[in-house]
């Protein structure tokens, strides 16, 4: 590694990791608002709304709209109007979508597995014990844009 990582105290030390791992994750992900992405997340949830997915992904909602398009021509997915709230459109797997999910969770898996293949399976438990406690603590203290806001959403030390 740099010297400069070298001489770095051991939060900027932490900091730098996730880094690392932020890029790697990055590009051996599916993209955020890509198609794999898309057909995973409505493998998960057995389907949801539009708006719920736009949100899920975290992208404009044309961009959504242009992707799941894309989907639903390929016959990929299937678009119908909500029973629940005809100004909602629910968004399903097909038969064909469904076998392409069950593929893209299958590459993501070996993904996952190949890049967690230096730790043992205790090592792989002790991270995730490690990781969810800044993840906790950083929900429940309402961190927004890198500054820490209080429960009234003024700044704080």
């Amino acid at each position: 590694m740099l010297q400069s990582y070298e001489l770095s105290d051991v939060e900027n030390k932490i900091i730098r990791n996730f880094w690392g791992i932020s890029h790697t994750l990055h590009r051996v992900s599916e993209g955020k608002g890509s198609q794999q992405r898309i057909l995973l997340i409505l493998r998960e949830n057995r389907g949801m709304t539009q708006r719920e997915l736009t949100e899920h992904l975290g992208i404009q909602p044309g961009s959504a709209s242009e992707v799941i398009g894309k989907l639903e021509a390929s016959g990929l997915i299937r678009r119908t109007p909500s029973r629940a709230d005809r100004r909602t459109t629910d968004v399903r797997l097909t038969a064909e979508g469904e076998a392409a999910a069950e593929e893209a969770y299958e590459r993501r898996k070996q993904r996952h597995q190949r890049m967690f293949a230096c730790l043992s399976e205790e090592e792989k438990q002790a991270l995730l014990r490690l990781l969810e406690n800044p993840n906790a603590y950083r929900e429940a203290q309402d961190w927004q844009g890198g500054a820490h806001r209080d429960k009234e959403g003024r700044g704080r030390k």
